[in-house]
Parts: C-alpha cells; structure tokens; sequence
C-alpha cells in the first residue's frame, strides 16, 4: 500500500477513537518513523478527533469526522474535518495562562496539539484542523537524492575495481 494520501472516515462516537490508532500506526509502519513522532501524532490527532466527535459534532453518529492524511515533501499532514458549527480556535485561552483560566474549567486538548505538532492551522470557521508534523526522515525527495547518491558512488567504485583488475 503506497501512503501519498489516505481518508478515514468515522461516525461521531467516541468508542471510534481505536480506528485513529489503527491509521497512525499503519502510516508511522510504512515511514518507519520512530517511537517518538509516532507518539506525538498519537496523541495530536486523536485529540483532535475526539475534539471533533465531542464539540463539533456533538456526538451525533449521524455526523462524520473525515480525517485526511496526506505525504508532503515537508513531513507527515494530518487534516481533521467535523460537521458541527465551528468555532473560534483563538478563544480558547492557554491552560498554562493562570490569570486566564482561574475559575474556568481547563480545556487542554488544542494546547497538547500545538505543543506535539510542527505547525496547526484551522479552516473553515474551525471545522477543520491541519496537523503537521516536519519529519525530514520522510522527506520522499532527500531519500530520492540519497538513493541516487549511492547508487553512483556504488558505480564508481566497481569501475574502480576493474580498472584495478
């Protein structure tokens, strides 16, 4: 299975969250990406799912939540889109801020996905949320240049070797 882009598609109920595991760990196989990263994007996305079953969709199974993974010269690209009414991702305050959340209920999810991923973006008044994730172990042009690095020096050692003989 060749991973350029892959969707995932899961009605809005949190007993659907093990399918992300299930995604991340099929994508974090095929780009051998360590135990690191493979945690990070773990637990970004899955709280950005439940984000989306939970305060986007309500958790009304007649909605969807379309996660949509797509390989990036750049690194890894994780896009999570809801169905619910959007919202305002600057309202929500930084639970680390003590003025800010004093007397509210702390709301960690958002600041765990910026804080683990490389870049967060949202779009479409909130109702979706890009991951990225820089991982240049991935990067599909750099083993490309690699590969063709090696494959010359390989060459120019075995003329070497017959002028040699």
């Amino acid at each position: 299975m060749i991973f350029k882009k892959q969707e995932l598609s899961i009605e809005s109920g949190l007993q659907n969250l093990y399918k992300i595991e299930k995604f991340v760990e099929e994508i974090s196989d095929f780009f051998n990406v360590n135990n690191t990263y493979f945690g990070n994007i773990l637990i970004a996305l899955t709280e950005a799912v439940k984000n989306a079953i939970v305060h986007g969709n309500k958790e009304d199974i007649d909605k969807k939540v379309l996660v949509i993974f797509e390989s990036k010269p750049s690194g890894l690209t994780f896009i999570v889109k809801d169905e619910g009414g959007g919202f305002d991702s600057d309202s929500i305050p930084n639970p680390t801020d003590l003025e800010v959340v004093e007397g509210r209920k702390i709301k960690t999810g958002l600041y765990l996905i910026r804080s683990l991923a490389d870049e967060v973006n949202f779009k479409d008044n909130g109702r979706q949320i890009e991951i990225q994730f820089y991982i240049s172990s991935i990067n599909y042009q750099l083993a490309v240049d690699r590969s063709k690095a090696l494959k010359e020096y390989f060459h120019t050692v075995e003329i070497k070797q017959k002028k040699e003989e």
